[in-house]
């Protein structure tokens, strides 16, 4: 027999341990685990790209822009606990319905009024009968558009974000499908606990917080709808006669070797302001706008938002502080671009013109007097004039002064050229003993919103002030009347300083 060298017996060996298959053993006595899948982790991940991609498609198509009488509206829905009816009335505030409870909640933003549906109801009067009837429809034709589209936003938002996460098409339909059942379940209880009975009891936020007080109680209003009918009609009337005004003011071509400043103040918080300033700045191409005060009405945080237009109106803005803006409401002026602050004395060069100002001692948004009132605005009055009297020994002399108060501004005579004050709610031109000069200009919001009140809204008024660029002197001044007793004109009327042109009285040049 021959014998097999031991190499070779080793070798063999390894072949067979390699190709027999092995098999670890488990110990005795011990149990294998295989892993179990999770669905309740699978199905929290669906539920939640449900919720976002419904979310996210609401936020960027799920609204509808609707006619709602006389105003133009946007409808959204919006995920929220407890649901209900948000209408947003910017700047004013908002009011909140306890119409319906479900997971979503209805937001309305009045955008603007249309002045020409507006002036159709003023002009046909017999309309006003049916003006609820007419809102009613066009809620609900609003309502029937938004649900259709807020379907279509909620299913494209919850398909697309399930179809980047699993990249798989059947989850991905699976997901537009369940969002689809949740809007249509959240539809219904909303259908199944509405309350039309909760425009009777609002719960406003904001300025119309006040609002109850303004209007009389939600309920006098359902019982005495005669009388409230002919209190809209007067609104309605009043409210287009002011943005009619804005429409027609003349056009302009200014002397390009003067410095033009827009003159403006008590604008009271009344958004047409915004768009006549603008207009004034574009047509007479304004250097410099100049802002005596009261721009807000009772000077809240609820307000500011109000004032972010003033970055966009095409020149810097100067501004001051009146009796109805709080700190609140310069600090937040003093955070936007192109606007410059004037207090207790400090001087700005802007456009060629140094200006210097101080802003009211006094806050009385309610229009109260205090005891001490007048000796204060003196004070303050006393402590611009040692500024301007600082800045003259510097060799930096103050061209323009501001202060809001006419009783403050007085106690800076003979110190500067011009000082711009307002508060009164008419314009004035007054020479002061000294030589100074106290322009006193009217409320550029003809009064604010409550101008709207009375039987014709007050007039706009704002000025345009010429500048030498030489001498920095005043040359002229346009005063600007838009509306009038409530008429939809506008006029301008040229004026010249006496020592410009002795002896010939200033002569008004109509508009067309």
């Amino acid at each position: 027999m021959a014998r097999v060298p031991a190499a070779a017996r080793i070798l063999t060996a390894a072949n067979r341990i390699r190709r027999t298959p092995r098999t670890r053993q488990a110990p005795p006595g011990t149990v294998q685990l295989t892993e179990q899948p999770r669905p309740w982790i699978r199905a929290l991940g669906l539920i939640t790209v449900v919720l976002l991609g419904a979310w996210l498609g609401l936020l960027i198509v799920g609204n509808v822009r609707v006619s709602v009488g006389p105003m133009d509206t946007t409808m959204t829905l919006r995920p929220s606990v407890s649901g209900g009816t948000k209408i947003n009335v910017s700047p004013l505030g908002a009011l909140q319905l306890d119409s319906h409870i479900a997971p979503v909640r209805l937001d309305v933003n009045v955008d603007r009024l249309d002045p020409e549906r507006a002036q159709a109801l003023v002009d046909h009067p017999e309309r006003l009968s049916g003006l609820q009837d007419e809102v009613a429809h066009d809620v609900a034709h609003g309502t029937r558009d938004l649900a259709l589209r807020s379907c279509v936003a909620v299913v494209t938002g919850a398909t697309a974000l399930g179809l980047a996460v699993y990249r798989r098409p059947r989850r991905a339909l699976a997901a537009g499908g369940l969002a689809l059942t949740l809007l249509a379940a959240s539809g219904g209880t909303a259908a199944a606990t509405w309350n039309p009975n909760s425009v009777l009891e609002p719960k406003f936020s904001g300025l119309l917080s006040s609002a109850p007080s303004l209007v009389g109680d939600a309920r006098n209003i359902v019982t005495e709808f005669d009388v409230y009918q002919k209190e809209l009609a007067r609104l309605v009337t009043n409210v287009t006669k002011l943005y009619d005004a804005t429409s027609t003011l003349p056009a302009y071509q200014p002397d390009p070797s003067t410095i033009r400043v827009l003159h403006v103040s008590d604008i009271h918080l009344n958004p047409a302001s915004w768009k006549i300033i603008a207009s004034l700045v574009e047509q007479y191409q304004v250097n410099v706008i100049a802002d005596t005060g009261d721009t807000m009405d009772h000077g809240t945080a609820a307000e500011n938002g109000f004032l972010d237009p003033i970055e966009d109106l095409g020149a810097p803005y100067v501004w001051v502080r009146g009796n109805h803006d709080s700190i609140l409401t310069q600090r937040y002026l003093e955070d936007l671009e192109n606007v410059h602050v004037l207090d207790e004395g400090r001087a700005r060069t802007i456009a060629g013109l140094r200006f210097a100002g101080i802003g009211d001692p006094q806050f009385t948004p309610d229009r109260t007097n205090k005891t001490g009132a007048e000796a204060t605005q003196e004070l303050a009055g006393a402590r611009l004039a040692s500024a301007l009297r600082d800045q003259k020994a510097a060799g930096r002399p103050v061209d323009v002064a501001m202060a809001h108060e006419p009783s403050a501004a007085r106690e800076v005579d003979g110190e500067v050229p011009l000082i711009l004050a307002g508060h009164l709610h008419h314009d004035e031109m007054e020479m002061l003993e000294q030589g100074t000069r106290l322009r006193i200009e009217g409320s550029t919001g003809g009064s604010g919103l409550r101008a709207v009140e009375g039987d014709y809204p007050d007039p706009i008024e704002a000025s345009i002030l010429y500048f030498d660029r030489d001498t920095r002197r005043l040359q002229a001044w346009d005063e600007i009347e838009l509306g009038g007793l409530g008429l939809t004109t506008a006029e301008v009327s040229r004026h010249l300083p006496e020592e410009n042109q002795p002896g010939v009285s200033p002569t008004p040049t109509p508009s067309p």
